[in-house]
């Protein structure tokens, strides 16, 4: 726990963790917002970055950033349902904990005092610090009780749980899957996941992305000399999906990472937009915006994206 607190995580009750974002800081003190605003209209300095489930996941991708059983010689069973904690103490200690990180800001003579002060009052929730939030099993609840607070939510799912997905009884703002490797050979070796039959499942999940109301993305994690093949495998996984948006994304070597790739392994720009070009080909979407910063693009069959711009 020591280990995650250096890197400025947060517990909050027993499995819940929260985490400044590095683009909450770059808005507040530079003016610089995530592609989250720039795409979706989501106020970057008015986002919290949470997990319900700080230490449990289904896969141990290469590229996660979070703390995997094994890292540090420390080992705990890390795909064990949580629901220790209720939604309402969850929110309302994640709101509390994200003022408190908010605190030190305020006597930053570079802090936009505006952005500050609505800052203090958060209106959105990303659920994708670290882990499988499905393992949280009153998942549902926690999002419904942001919304109660007038929260946007958006959910990360890496898709290993499809029926507890098909239950959860309220939907995010948009759902997120994740999907980081063009067939199930590629998946075993990248995602290493640690239930049985999960590419199966993974499939199963991306089956029931029309049958959701809200935006729906495929977010493609891409890792140079990893996962940055096969772009015809990719587009067969996510016309199955048919989801409103895709996002290739590159990985970042950040976090625990570092003790499974290299620096070298982490993707320009111009490779995730050469690699998102030629999929949006494929796969007949268009390139509607792009983040150089973030190193993300867009690509939908939208002209332009659902915004959630929030007073």
């Amino acid at each position: 726990m020591q280990i995650l607190k250096r890197q400025k995580y947060h517990l909050v009750g027993r499995h819940s963790a929260v985490k400044r974002c590095r683009w909450l800081h770059e808005s507040l003190v530079k003016g610089r917002p995530c592609y989250k605003q720039k795409f979706y209209g989501i106020k970057t300095h008015q986002c919290i970055q949470m997990t319900p489930v700080l230490f449990n996941c289904t896969q141990r991708c290469l590229f996660c950033w979070r703390a995997q059983s094994g890292d540090q010689e420390i080992v705990w069973n890390e795909v064990e349902p949580l629901s220790l904690d209720s939604p309402d103490e969850i929110v309302e200690n994640c709101v509390r904990t994200q003022i408190r990180i908010l605190s030190g800001y305020k006597g930053n003579p570079q802090t936009d005092l505006k952005k500050f002060t609505e800052a203090l009052t958060p209106k959105h929730v990303a659920i994708s610090l670290s882990g499988e939030p499905l393992l949280y099993e009153r998942l549902g609840e926690l999002i419904g009780a942001f919304r109660k607070k007038g929260f946007t939510t958006f959910l990360v799912t890496n898709g290993t749980m499809p029926s507890e997905l098909a239950n959860l009884g309220e939907e995010p703002t948009q759902l997120y899957v994740s999907v980081c490797a063009s067939d199930e050979k590629a998946y075993k070796r990248v995602c290493r996941p640690q239930i049985g039959r999960a590419w199966e499942k993974l499939n199963q999940t991306l089956a029931l992305l029309p049958s959701f109301k809200c935006p729906t993305v495929v977010r493609v994690t891409l890792s140079r000399g990893l996962n940055m093949s096969n772009i015809e495998g990719y587009a067969k996984t996510i016309e199955k999906a048919n989801p409103t948006y895709v996002e290739p994304k590159a990985y970042m070597h950040v976090g625990f990472s570092r003790l499974r790739l290299g620096f070298e392994n982490m993707p320009s720009h111009g490779e995730i937009r050469d690699f998102a070009v030629r999929l949006a080909h494929v796969v007949g979407y268009n390139v509607v915006d792009e983040s150089e910063s973030n190193r993300v693009v867009l690509l939908s069959r939208l002209a332009k994206p659902v915004r959630f711009d929030l007073p």
